[in-house]
């Protein structure tokens, strides 16, 4: 037998053994690779006698030929293995009971957000937006709070420097200095957004959700502020006749300012909206203080307006019988099952998707 059916042999008796394609693969590298056996033999044609060259040629062809049919009869193999192995370890049992889905729900936060939106859309407001880590100035001095107000002390606000120059926002009020220091005026803006303070109850939680409003023109007063609040409580909680009282209170960014109550009264252990002799705050606010419209460059003189911030949370709870806010973010499957909105259902109007 010639050293090159020696070498074949060899070769064939390696690759019978092998138990894994990776093998196979370097097997292969060193037959046929740059430097393997039968390339570095085809290599060495061009070195030999005439006569001798064509016999040995056909030699290393009938060679590379049938190792070649060889390793593809391996490759085969190895496959039809790995994929038995896999039938084998990977069954289905079809007698087991099929998977549990669940259609997603949109939370009742995101309903509000929508709904609230769509009511300002209808008179005008657009809608602004700004980021949740802001500077001292924009969520505190442009505002016209004071150095020594509560609201700037450690145990109210998470501050994210002892510096205290970067904080969390605890209001969404700031939007309202970009939004005047970016334009000019007037403005009629919502801004609906996350916001942080240190504090964490039944009702209260240290990420929550307000909605600010904003509007600056001429001749703006205090009629139009109780008209566009007397609109939205009508439309969100769909009473036409509904009973809105405003108790004198103070804001540092509003002068005169106001708080808002909202008449109900308790009916089968429910609240009922609008009905009774009861009161429920519900929002801040008030005129714009001059101090702040100085700061952001309006004229004073010339223009003039109301805001006003409210809790969409406390919304959620008011209209949809929610009665703990941390369970907002609780991210409880069976919770927003029970509270959440259908997305597959067409909203025929602002007021919401049926459960």
């Amino acid at each position: 037998m010639s050293k090159l059916d020696n070498r074949k042999t060899e070769y064939i008796s390696k690759i019978e053994k092998i138990k894994n394609p990776l093998d196979l693969d370097n097997i292969k590298t060193e037959i046929f690779g740059k430097n393997g056996f039968l390339t570095l033999e085809f290599k060495k044609l061009g070195n030999l006698p005439a006569e001798e060259k064509k016999a040995i040629a056909l030699q290393l062809n009938k060679a590379k030929e049938d190792l070649t049919n060889f390793i593809n009869k391996k490759t085969l193999d190895l496959s039809n293995k790995e994929i038995d192995q896999k039938l084998k370890n990977e069954k289905i049992d079809i007698t087991l009971p099929g998977r549990t889905y669940f259609t997603g729900k949109i939370h009742p936060v995101s309903q509000v957000i929508d709904e609230v939106t769509s009511i300002f859309a209808e008179i005008g407001f657009s809608v602004e937006e700004g980021p949740d880590v802001e500077s001292e100035y924009y969520n505190f001095s442009a505002l016209n709070t004071p150095e020594n107000h509560p609201a700037r002390d450690m145990q109210d606000t998470f501050y994210l420097n002892h510096s205290k120059d970067l904080l969390l926002r605890t209001h969404t009020s700031p939007v309202q200095i970009r939004t005047m220091l970016k334009s000019k005026p007037p403005f009629k803006i919502i801004v609906p957004g996350r916001t942080y303070r240190c504090d964490s109850d039944q009702t209260h939680s240290p990420m929550f959700h307000q909605l600010e409003g904003l509007h600056i023109d001429e001749n703006v007063n205090m009629g139009h502020l109780k008209g566009c609040l007397y609109y939205f409580v009508k439309k969100f909680f769909e009473i036409e006749k509904v009973k809105i009282r405003f108790r004198p209170s103070h804001f540092p960014f509003t002068e005169p300012s106001a708080e808002v109550d909202i008449g109900y009264k308790i009916k089968n252990g429910q609240i009922k909206i609008g009905e009774g002799d009861k009161w429920l705050e519900i929002l801040g606010c008030g005129m714009v203080h001059p101090n702040v419209l100085k700061n952001v460059k309006v004229n004073t003189k010339q223009y003039q307006g109301y805001a006003f911030g409210v809790g969409l949370d406390r919304l959620a709870m008011l209209k949809y019988g929610i009665n703990d806010l941390r369970a907002f973010f609780e991210s409880d499957i069976r919770w927003l099952e029970f509270y959440g909105f259908d997305p597959l259902d067409v909203p025929t109007n602002y007021r919401g998707l049926s459960r």
